[in-house]
């Protein structure tokens, strides 16, 4: 059972949330190849060889979509843009995508849905990959212009625009571990990009604060790390991988600084005059969004920095293996405020878990478990006084999970890929029952 409504504040926002180029389809609407195309068509880097040129053809079944999360009941939808779609060589505006995300905004509020825009959800344009993508300085003004296009179209109906998703993923995950695109396992390209996925959300928030908007933020993903046993070797093996995944970004967004404990690895090869730049980054937000999923237990591996390495836990485990721990997310949200954000409003804008289908596509009672207990995990942050204004299922529908492809289902709506029947499932009747009741 999901807790009641009445339960949360007056105005609580319920929602859900996906990615452009997990549902849209990439090959529809004279969008431009991303470097997720380029890193799709290498084999060996998704699970299963497929891409998102179809995804869940929402590009054309927008609305069916839209009734979906109007007929749950929810109050918003977070979905972001596409930037290959949006200016298919990073630079040049391609009308027909402008268009397809107008017609996305006033169907949300046709339905009474707030948009919840994020500018960028990974789908780098190959031609800016071409040119060094995240690790080229440049980047931060490209970055910009694209938010200055999309602010233009959609601003004055949109009621918040994140200027970036999870740059953990954005930069380490894709430039140091070599599991997104582009698919690096370089230091000094991570660090590079480490540091200018900050400058672009810095510079990006400067030039649209220029042209008016408001209700600006960003959304960060945390994950708790434990040391695997007792000894000091694995405290500092956790410590170092807090440092790089949970506070690199919120220390420098927040005006604090880069931590020691990732400098000691990252700072060698960052690029000269960083330190420069850290005012611009610090730029005043208006909320912060937080993604939140499991945590990892972490042992000490000899050899180089970080000297890290993951041991599987002995809680029960999503069907990507991750394992559940609820309070984590309260956890997360108190040390938030407390060490950072202060009274800063908060959003957790994704959390949800991948569950395979059993006989029953529908009967996914283990899912709506889960929400139960993550809803409730955010209620007790909020008795702690954390200002927190909003919960964000991930995701709407079943969809292509990146490196992993078509195999995990996050969805609240299953998602059959052949004939792209959508088919709501137990957690999504479970949402409705509570936020139409």
């Amino acid at each position: 059972m999901l807790p009641n409504r009445s339960e949360f504040p007056e105005g609580f926002v319920f929602g859900a949330a996906t990615a452009a180029y997990q549902i849209e389809g990439s090959a529809f609407g004279n969008a431009g190849p991303s470097h997720w195309d380029t890193f799709a068509a290498t084999p060996g880097n998704i699970a299963d060889d497929s891409s998102g040129a179809r995804a869940c053809d929402h590009y054309r079944l927008w609305e069916t979509d839209l009734d979906l999360m109007r007929d749950a009941g929810f109050d918003a939808y977070r979905f972001s843009t596409s930037w290959a779609r949006v200016m298919p060589d990073g630079r040049t505006v391609n009308p027909e995508g402008l268009d397809f995300y107008d017609r996305l905004v006033d169907g949300m509020l046709a339905r009474g849905l707030q948009p919840f825009l994020t500018l960028y959800h990974w789908d780098l344009p190959a031609a800016l990959a071409d040119r060094g993508g995240w690790r080229n300085r440049d980047v931060a003004s490209w970055f910009a212009d694209h938010a200055r296009v999309v602010h233009a179209r959609l601003g004055d109906r949109v009621a918040s625009t994140a200027t970036l998703n999870e740059p953990w993923c954005i930069a380490w995950l894709s430039h140091f571990l070599g599991h997104h695109a582009p698919g690096m396992r370089d230091i000094r390209a991570a660090s590079r990009a480490m540091h200018h996925v900050l400058l672009a959300h810095g510079t990006a928030i400067q030039a649209l604060r220029a042209e008016g908007a408001r209700d600006l933020g960003v959304v960060l993903n945390f994950e708790t790390a434990h040391p695997a046993d007792d000894s000091p070797e694995a405290a500092a093996a956790a410590t170092t991988q807090d440092a790089i995944y949970n506070q690199w970004f919120i220390r420098a967004l927040m005006g604090q600084g880069y931590p020691q404990a990732a400098l000691d690895g990252i700072g060698p090869y960052l690029p000269d005059g960083w330190q420069d730049d850290m005012p611009r980054i610090a730029a005043p937000l208006d909320w912060l969004g937080v993604n939140y999923y499991t945590r990892v237990l972490h042992r000490h591996r000899p050899g180089l920095w970080p000297n890290a390495a993951p041991v599987p836990g002995p809680l029960a485990k999503t069907q990507m293996g991750w394992e559940i721990r609820p309070e984590g997310l309260t956890e997360f949200l108190v040390r938030l405020a407390r060490d950072h954000t202060g009274d800063l409003p908060l959003h957790v804008t994704e959390n949800g878990m991948a569950l395979e289908p059993g006989l029953d596509m529908t009967d996914d009672a283990a899912r709506v478990a889960f929400i139960g207990d993550h809803l409730r995990a955010a209620r007790a942050a909020l008795d702690q006084g954390v200002n927190l204004r909003g919960f964000f299922y991930w995701s709407l529908l079943d969809n292509y999970e990146w490196a992993f492809g078509y195999g995990p289902r996050f969805g609240l709506v299953h998602v059959d890929y052949r004939t792209m029947r959508r088919t709501p499932k137990a957690s999504w009747q479970a949402f409705r029952r509570m936020l139409t009741a």
